[in-house]
């Protein structure tokens, strides 16, 4: 408990000695242009965005590995970071100091070239601690396509939610209150039988284990929140209030 509450005050503890830079005009832009989540937000709330988006950039590089970071790159890598903590007010990365940006899928020895490159996105540990892994073709497809219910960056970001209480279990326990986590476990237990079953569209991925449960849940709950309380009513109700949507 001690660690967690720890773990709780540095990621709502605002990170020092970072410049903040203002927004550009073409940033929003790009940002009503691609980014469906900010486009739904009355004014205040794209304002709000905005400053989310300034606060990451400022404490998060963003490098291109065979592949250039460009604008767009770097506004969706930071909306991706901004959509799942929206409503959560100080949130801070304290996880995460740079994103590495590659050209397309690579495999478990991060080779860009020849076969099984099947990852699409990864949080790293070990010499990779505090990096993240995005791959540009699925980052832009994850908010270029409007019609399903997938977003890498999402997924990404809402691995390093769970990591924050210091376990990567599906049950981020840094936003999830102690009272709500058996329910929450509960629901990924029902609802990864009834994916088995074929008795749902959720992705397949989210039977995978509990971890990749939370993040594919996520995607939808963040790209199709309709969709999602119509077709799992409990499930939505849970996230809005573990995402403090409500």
């Amino acid at each position: 408990m001690f660690l967690i509450f720890l773990l709780i005050k540095f990621a709502f503890h605002k990170k020092k000695d970072k410049v903040v830079t203002p927004l550009p005009e073409n940033y929003k832009e790009l940002l009503h242009d691609y980014v469906k989540f900010y486009r739904q937000l009355n004014d205040n709330d794209k304002t709000h965005f905005e400053k989310r988006v300034e606060h990451f950039l400022a404490s998060t590089k963003i490098t291109g590995v065979n592949a250039i970071a460009e604008e767009l790159d770097i506004i969706l890598i930071a909306a991706g970071s901004v959509i799942p903590v929206f409503a959560i007010s100080d949130w801070q990365y304290i996880n995460l100091t740079e994103v590495l940006l590659y050209p397309g899928t690579f495999n478990e020895d991060f080779d860009q070239e020849g076969t099984d490159r099947y990852i699409a996105g990864m949080v790293g540990s070990g010499g990779l601690q505090n990096v993240m892994i995005l791959t540009k073709w699925q980052l832009r497809q994850g908010f270029i396509n409007n019609s399903d219910t997938h977003n890498t960056a999402i997924h990404e970001f809402v691995h390093l939610i769970d990591k924050m209480d210091g376990t990567l279990d599906g049950v981020p326990e840094i936003i999830l209150e102690r009272k709500y986590v058996e329910r929450w476990k509960q629901l990924m237990h029902i609802t990864t039988e009834q994916i088995r079953n074929n008795q749902t569209n959720i992705n397949p991925y989210a039977t995978k284990n509990t971890v990749e449960f939370f993040a594919v849940i996520s995607e939808y709950f963040f790209e199709q929140p309709e969709l999602l309380k119509a077709n799992h009513p409990d499930l939505y109700a849970m996230l809005k209030m573990i995402y403090k949507m409500g």
